[in-house]
């Protein structure tokens, strides 16, 4: 009977413990991405709607990006479960990359306005800000569009005939694909958010 009692008393504590870990990882999850709702509560209109839009795009994008990356893993080991999701999610990831860059030309353009501009005053004041982290940011995120599609287009053609043992280098091209763009997705928002905390639009 004490033993009974001992083991449901461990038994509610380990469920206390498992709902603690979940609810906290919601919270976690949805206070970052609540992170670029911040933007609209900016005074500048250009801040607002630019970086609003723009915060939004890049990080369901990167948030997308990071999760195909991720399963390219056990796609390289071979993990046929996943093909499914690998299809849609390179589908998404380059959809939302695409959107991520659209809005991130429209904030350019405010960036580099000539008068009262995010580039003029980060080349007058702080210029390894501009060549090293913009520069970086420019160029990185705009691989994220052809490798993501060019791995959508492989798996789609594909299909499950990916894992047969001849199409291994095929597998791998995807995989290995799916990471870089994990690799560019990730260093892209991490260097815009570097340059917009030290320059607003």
């Amino acid at each position: 009977m004490a033993m009974e009692t001992r083991d449901r008393s461990w038994l509610r504590n380990a469920d206390i413990a498992t709902n603690c870990v979940y609810g906290l990882s919601l919270l976690t999850a949805a206070a970052f991405l609540f992170l670029p709702l911040v933007n609209f509560l900016h005074p500048s209109p250009w801040h607002r709607w630019m970086n609003g839009l723009h915060g939004l795009a890049a990080m369901l994008a990167t948030v997308i990006v990071a999760y195909a990356g991720h399963l390219a893993f056990p796609l390289l080991r071979g993990k046929s479960t996943i093909l499914p999701q690998i299809r849609t999610l390179s589908f998404w990831a380059s959809t939302l990359a695409f959107l991520a860059i659209c809005s991130g030309m429209w904030s350019y353009t405010r960036y580099r306005a000539p008068i009262n501009g995010a580039r003029a005053w980060l080349k007058e004041h702080t210029p390894l800000v501009h060549y090293l982290y913009m520069e970086y940011h420019e160029f990185t995120v705009l691989f994220t569009i052809p490798i993501g599609v060019a791995c959508t287009w492989i798996a789609w053609r594909y299909g499950d005939r990916i894992l047969h043992n001849k199409n291994r280098t095929v597998l791998s091209i995807v995989a290995v694909g799916l990471m870089a763009m994990m690799f560019f997705g990730i260093g892209g928002f991490i260097s815009g958010l570097g340059v917009a905390k030290i320059h607003g639009l």
